[in-house]
């Protein structure tokens, strides 16, 4: 069993940068990514990372202005968010576990508790 807690959100005007961090409980060899679910809206992959941090995937939304990195010696997770808008306002997720190939279809074994991010305009 893998407990995913995030931190790191709070309230930023727009042009901001936000670090979401996620800390993994036992091992982190398993494929991991933010998703984030807006108001109104379904749940939505922000970024993915393999399990050795050779691959990412980016929504075409946060393309250039965020990153997804990982740290596996110290079971972490980080999320780096530039350019804030406020669309990207939501609560952001951490998930682990999962195939690649289906990491992009939200198919993941484990999920934090979220973390708001508000971006105000």
């Amino acid at each position: 069993q893998v407990q995913l807690v995030e931190s790191g959100g709070g309230l930023v005007q727009a042009g901001g940068s936000l670090r979401l961090s996620c800390a993994a409980s036992g091992s982190t060899r398993y494929n991991m990514g933010w998703f984030r679910r807006a108001p109104g809206k379904e749940r939505e992959i922000v970024a993915a990372i393999d399990w050795s941090a050779a691959s990412t995937y980016y929504a075409d939304s946060v393309k250039g202005r965020f990153t997804i990195s990982r740290d596996n010696a110290k079971n972490t997770m980080q999320l780096q968010m530039n350019s804030l808008k406020p669309e990207d306002t939501a609560v952001y997720y951490c998930a682990a576990g999962g195939m690649w190939s289906r990491v992009i279809s939200g198919v993941m074994n484990y999920w934090g508790k979220g973390t708001l991010v508000t971006v105000s305009s």
